[in-house]
């Protein structure tokens, strides 16, 4: 179990970094960009429907169908909201940002759940968060315009989205969550900006179905984990993810590191190894 939200915070760190690629096309905006990408989620995961179609009785409850429609339209807004900052920044003004989502989430987690209330694990959670956070404040000084208000509103957003699917989680496979959350997300944002497919050229639409791959992966991992492990021990190990994009930067893109931003790493990585040592086991 522990192996898979480490893959997960990979999948997360180079969808990233491929969709700040992408958005830099001045036809993609975050309106045609999130119709685009739910299109190419759907198509990825319709061969493998039949296999991973579940929904227990209990899914169809008004309550959870209420529920499930609450995460939807929070989704909807999280993502336009997140892909509006990632056009008009670059990754290190959108990252400090995007990386107070693990806080966002725990604290929701540990506010909603008594099962989450594991101060050993919400501890760690905690300290890596503000470590990562306080890391890139004072690199940035997080000026707060309105992209980068954005980018903070939206990851609040997809916290709110994550802790809220926990109850109904349950009820379905994770594939078969995430391919209904994407459908009517792809329904409505559809009817409401009604892009051309032309407005992204063929080498977009081939980066927008890998993107599309990778989140399929990441977002099945995430409920997986959340069923099996708990929000804020999976969470804790997503904080990875910007140590991930922090490595790549410094491998692909020839950025040197701060002293700040290596002992931020140090210590998120002591943080993850010990929220495995003690954390849950199952």
């Amino acid at each position: 179990m522990i192996i898979l939200p480490i893959i997960g915070a990979f999948m997360e760190a180079v969808g990233t970094i491929l969709e700040k690629k992408v958005l830099k096309k001045r036809s993609l905006n975050c309106r045609n960009y999130t119709v685009f990408s739910f299109l190419a989620i759907i198509i990825v995961m319709l061969p493998f429907l039949y296999f991973i179609w579940h929904i227990k009785s209990e899914a169809l409850l008004l309550k959870n169908i209420l529920r499930f429609a609450f995460v939807i339209i929070v989704a909807i807004v999280a993502n336009l909201l997140i892909f509006y900052s990632l056009k008009r920044k670059n990754i290190t003004e959108f990252e400090p940002a995007w990386i107070m989502q693990p806080l966002f989430t725990v604290l929701l987690a540990f506010i909603f759940y008594q099962s989450e209330r594991n101060w050993m694990i919400v501890g760690l959670a905690l300290v890596a968060s503000l470590t990562l956070v306080l890391a890139h404040i004072r690199k940035h000084h997080l000026v707060f315009d309105k992209y980068i208000i954005a980018a903070v509103l939206g990851s609040f957003a997809f916290s709110i989205e994550l802790v809220a699917s926990k109850p109904i989680l349950d009820y379905y496979n994770p594939f078969a969550f995430y391919f209904i959350r994407c459908f009517f997300i792809l329904i409505i944002t559809y009817l409401i900006y009604k892009p051309k497919l032309k407005d992204a050229d063929g080498r977009s639409w081939m980066y927008i179905f890998l993107i599309g791959a990778m989140w399929v992966l990441y977002r099945a991992i995430i409920y997986y984990g959340y069923e099996k492990v708990g929000i804020v021990f999976t969470t804790t190990l997503f904080i990875l993810s910007p140590v991930l994009m922090f490595v790549f930067a410094i491998l692909f893109l020839k950025e040197k590191p701060t002293l700040r931003q290596i002992i931020s790493t140090i210590i998120i990585l002591v943080c993850v190894v010990l929220a495995i040592l003690f954390g849950k086991t199952y």
